[in-house]
């Protein structure tokens, strides 16, 4: 019997009782009224369906809408004097400090309810509970992705990022694949008798990039297997995890302790962006001279959408044509990794977020500012990011076999279309902070 009645009741205890308190002043945030203008939703939290089945879309567990209007009345350079200019700075600062603390949060508590799946599929591991830990990891990874235009700033996430989300992996350096039953770590007691968390951050990127031993990814694989079909996700067995699969324990012992190191550097990186604390990255952000800060962020929403999203993410699969270069292949989740990234920059450019339960934060953002001294520039990039999210719901999933074909075929157009878009928008970010007096290498 599973330890939960319902998923969606856990997440929202997760919500409330997280960090035990309650929610301060400045991290207020109301009910998000629920339009209709995003149609592609997050995965179902925790529906069962058939292993080798799509997530189904659900009005229930979408996201709320993202295309809400932002604060009013941003002041003009030319009629704003200095310290009207350097308040509206700090403030914006200081929001998206707490952005980024509700976003990792949010990363965490899917983490943590991840976690409580995963440990009722390894005590039973049967049809059942294997669909739903699988359905809480692609739950899970919507409010991770939108976070990581937080990262190529030096910021905390730097610091662990290659244990939480570092791809592409090789898989047999973890378990077996098609042809090589006793590849992998698991499948090698000899060589390492015993499955600890020690082994496994020992064994990360050792002796090569590929040889990627913990973070979503590998669990992703341990949950799903290889993709070796064309029309949906990998198809392991739950059998894998049952006394007569070969390996069993060692399988269940390193799913587990896996999942327990995602979430202790999700609480790291939570840790670095709470409020009230004197010695992490959010008080350093906000002590920082606010145009250093808004260089790393600027940094940050730059850097995704060009050289990481559109270059390694998109257009290496795009010539490559190989699965192995896309992000989540395992699952074939691809494409909303893409979308929900986007959307991260997209956050952050206008200072809301909104939460896994509903809930929306939202404040003076980035617009606000580059409003402030070049409208055009501001109105612009916002219609390009609203551009890039059309174009990146637009891939046909799955992503696999989106790039594959002749240049013409529409899977291949609709890639190079989000491509173009997202390179475009990186191109008027650096624009937008070059007005800001920020020059950008990205």
């Amino acid at each position: 019997m599973l330890p939960f009645r319902d998923a969606t009741d856990i997440l929202r205890a997760e919500h409330s009782r997280s960090a035990g308190r309650p929610i301060p002043p400045d991290e207020r945030v109301e009910k998000s009224e629920r339009l209709q203008q995003y149609t592609m939703d997050s995965p179902p939290i925790l529906s069962v369906r058939p292993a080798d089945s799509r997530p189904s879309l659900s009005a229930e567990s979408c996201l709320a809408a993202l295309a809400l209007s932002l604060l009013a009345g941003s002041l003009h350079a030319a009629d704003a004097p200095p310290k009207a200019a350097s308040d509206l700075k700090q403030r914006i600062v200081a929001h998206h400090a707490r952005l980024v603390h509700a976003n990792y949060e949010d990363a965490l508590i899917g983490a943590r309810l991840f976690q409580s799946t995963t440990t009722a599929f390894i005590a039973t591991p049967n049809d059942q509970t294997h669909a739903l830990a699988k359905q809480a990891w692609l739950h899970a990874r919507t409010p991770y992705a939108q976070t990581e235009t937080c990262r190529f700033y030096e910021g905390p996430i730097e610091e662990v990022e290659t244990m939480i989300n570092a791809w592409p992996i090789d898989e047999q350096y973890v378990d077996y694949v098609e042809g090589s039953p006793d590849a992998g770590v698991i499948n090698q007691p000899d060589r390492f008798p015993r499955i600890t968390k020690e082994l496994i951050l020992s064994l990360n990127e050792q002796e090569g990039e590929k040889n990627i031993s913990t973070g979503y990814h590998v669990i992703e694989f341990l949950l799903w297997g290889q993709d070796l079909f064309k029309d949906g996700p990998g198809r392991r067995s739950f059998k894998d995890y049952t006394p007569a699969a070969q390996n069993s324990e060692r399988r269940a012992a390193y799913l587990k302790l896996a999942t327990e190191l995602l979430v202790g550097k999700l609480e790291y990186v939570v840790g670095q962006w709470a409020p009230g604390k004197a010695d992490n990255y959010r008080s350093k952000l906000i002590a920082m001279p606010p145009d250093e800060a808004f260089a790393n962020i600027l940094r940050g929403m730059g850097s995704l959408s060009g050289p990481e999203l559109a270059g390694e993410r998109m257009t290496v699969a795009y010539e490559t044509k190989e699965q192995e270069d896309e992000h989540s292949c395992f699952s074939d989740n691809t494409h909303m990794d893409i979308v929900y990234n986007t959307i991260g920059v997209q956050n952050v450019f206008l200072g809301r977020y909104i939460r896994t339960n509903g809930l929306e934060i939202k404040g003076p953002g980035i617009h606000d500012l580059i409003a402030s001294v070049a409208p055009d520039k501001a109105r612009d990039l916002k219609k390009q990011l609203e551009r890039s999210v059309a174009a990146t719901r637009a891939i046909p999933v799955p992503f696999d076999q989106a790039f594959l074909g002749r240049s013409n075929a529409p899977g291949r157009q609709a890639l190079r279309a989000a491509i173009k878009s997202l390179l475009k928008q990186s191109e008027l970010i650096a624009k937008s902070a070059s007005a800001l007096g920020i020059r950008l290498n990205i």
